[in-house]
């Protein structure tokens, strides 16, 4: 596939899901607010203009993100098959990376041809058919509002509310640095609705279980602090699991806590899963975390990235601190 302008990727997008009347939603595993927010505003938003979207996840939808959808979404490869035989366009959302799709990937392979990619990071493969990737953009949720306005889809209030809440989750509730100017422009268009944010992060944030709170604090207990302060560490095994009650969906955004920390400019939480041991990395911007995931198979943004490896987690853990100290002894 020859690359494409952005500006030409945009337009293809608008083409396919302008002639298609059906469509199949995906979004990466691990799913998150930006990626099912994108992909419910679309699906809201087609099915008002008289498409049948069908949506699928590799992962279990989190409780705190089910609000989104009448049903939850399916998540097997079988599903998936059945779904896309049948979709004139197959839309992968928030995600360019084969990894990242876990057990959809081979699906996605097989029809390669009629999937389009909308995303924002940094890291990709060759999935798919036509590729837009802005890497400027401060979420999935900001191009897709972007399509819809290009497709003259109707942005109503629940639209909206998923558009909001895919570009509120991955600006830190407009708190990081890739909230910008097109991004704040499209909030307040959504705002317009009638959606009040307060009350959507009392949805998303302040539902916590107390079991999530627990493993909060034993997270926070295993914080290891390098390279004078700059790099905090934090771990989680399957006992933390175990004696809090927490669920694996539970660990979003708890790498996020050692941000807190004056000195700390990078932060990385590793989680001991069954299949794998997975890494969330966090940067203030002094190093690339996204290309220091990319060593261990993963990617992301350059302040946020996240990766796995089959490997125990005191060798993964401490090849992470190796790569972030060299990374952060380099930017000095």
């Amino acid at each position: 596939m020859r690359e494409r302008s952005s500006d030409e990727s945009f337009r293809a997008v608008a083409e396919v899901l302008r002639a298609a009347k059906s469509l199949v939603a995906v979004t990466h595993a691990r799913v998150d607010g930006d990626g099912m927010g994108s992909m419910a505003g679309l699906a809201r938003a087609g099915r008002a203009a008289g498409r049948r979207v069908d949506l699928i996840v590799p992962d279990e939808v989190p409780p705190q993100y089910e609000f989104l959808f009448e049903d939850r979404p399916p998540s097997g490869a079988e599903e998936f098959a059945q779904l896309a035989a049948g979709a004139d366009a197959i839309v992968v959302f928030d995600t360019c990376s084969f990894s990242q799709l876990d057990k959809l990937a081979d699906e996605i392979r097989h029809h390669s041809d009629k999937v389009v990619v909308i995303d924002h990071h940094t890291t990709r493969d060759d999935v798919g058919a036509i590729r837009w990737v802005d890497t400027s953009a401060a979420a999935c949720g900001v191009m897709v509002g972007e399509l819809l306005e290009a497709l003259d889809w109707a942005v109503d209030a629940p639209v909206a509310e998923a558009l909001l809440t895919a570009a509120m989750t991955d600006t830190g509730w407009l708190r990081f640095a890739n909230t910008d100017p097109r991004c704040l422009r499209r909030v307040a268009s959504w705002l317009e609705t009638g959606v009040r944010v307060d009350e959507l992060y009392r949805r998303i944030y302040q539902t916590d279980r107390p079991e999530r709170v627990r493993l909060m604090g034993r997270t926070l207990e295993s914080l290891e602090l390098h390279c004078e302060g700059k790099l905090a560490v934090m771990s989680i095994r399957p006992d933390d699991f175990a004696t809090t009650g927490a669920r694996p969906d539970e660990t979003e955004n708890l790498v996020s806590e050692a941000m807190r920390i004056g000195t700390v400019c990078t932060a990385v939480l590793v989680v001991e899963q069954d299949d794998c041991v997975r890494a969330s990395l966090r940067s203030r911007g002094e190093i690339d975390v996204a290309e220091i995931a990319k060593r261990f198979g993963g990617g992301g943004h350059v302040r946020a990235a996240g990766c796995r490896q089959k490997t125990d987690l005191p060798a993964f853990k401490q090849r992470l601190v190796d790569a972030c100290t060299e990374a952060l002894h380099a930017s000095e």
